[in-house]
């Protein structure tokens, strides 16, 4: 994937031990060891510290091919782990015994690439998911944890930039609506999501280029405007800079494609 903070495939995070801060979306969570986050299609996400010095996880992704041939009954079911409100499912023992067997089994046949290992990959991870799918309807997930007020502050912003991207955004402007003064702002900025500010509303307006160009026949300049960007060259270098391709190119790659 050309960039890790958002992309078309599901995403199955688990960790395996020490802690982490987990950015999806407007909301950041603080993920342990045995927690299962499911990160929808599109949503933009990142991981950072939290203090523990280290952490192991494996991630997973699902690419919507990967449904395709269920039906919508199945579909619905293995999918329904990646629309929770609340993204993350803290496992009991028994259930982390269960996931952590299914993810040593897939890693065993990713390593060790014996005859039909992609069929028992594929598999595997189907029982991944059915497995937590089922464990879900059974009991209710995690109630949401309770946020501090700086981070509370910071979803508030975020929502902010996610519905007027399109607009000029500049962090002096915002520290002003906000009420919180601009150096702290960038720094609790980047200490709850990951991101710096800056990179933060172009990761939102390039993720909003592209669909753009998926799903209209805008011109590329008339994209760019729409996107937020007032420069169409600081256009064109950051979504390159961020999805690995030029935006004609991106248009093109996705014209036969339904996303």
């Amino acid at each position: 994937m050309a960039t890790d903070h958002y992309h078309r495939e599901y995403e199955l995070y688990y960790l395996f031990s020490g802690q982490r801060n987990y950015f999806i979306k407007e909301d950041v969570y603080q993920v342990q060891s045995g927690d299962l986050v499911f990160i929808d299609s599109h949503a933009v996400h990142k991981t950072s510290d939290s203090g523990a010095p280290h952490h192991e996880r494996i991630v997973l992704y699902f690419s919507p091919s990967y449904f395709d041939d269920l039906t919508t009954e199945e579909r619905d079911l293995l999918l329904s782990p990646f629309l929770l409100e609340f993204p993350l499912l803290r496992l009991n023992y028994q259930e982390q015994q269960q996931i952590e067997g299914l993810l040593g089994t897939l890693l065993t046949e990713l390593n060790e690439q014996q005859p039909g290992y992609r069929l028992r990959i594929t598999q595997l991870a189907g029982e991944l998911l059915l497995y937590t799918a089922r464990s879900l309807l059974k009991r209710e997930s995690l109630p949401r944890q309770e946020s501090s007020s700086v981070q509370r502050k910071i979803s508030e912003i975020v929502r902010y930039i996610n519905l007027h991207f399109a607009e000029p955004l500049e962090l002096e402007e915002l520290s002003l609506r906000f009420y919180i003064s601009k150096s702290y702002l960038s720094r609790m900025f980047k200490q709850v999501t990951g991101f710096g500010f800056a990179e933060y509303v172009n990761l939102t307006r390039v993720k909003e280029a592209e669909r753009l160009l998926r799903e209209t026949d805008y011109s590329i300049t008339h994209v760019s405007e729409l996107s937020g960007f007032d420069n169409f060259s600081h256009f064109g270098k950051m979504f390159k800079r961020l999805t690995g391709v030029t935006p004609r190119e991106y248009r093109r790659g996705h014209q036969n494609k339904v996303t």
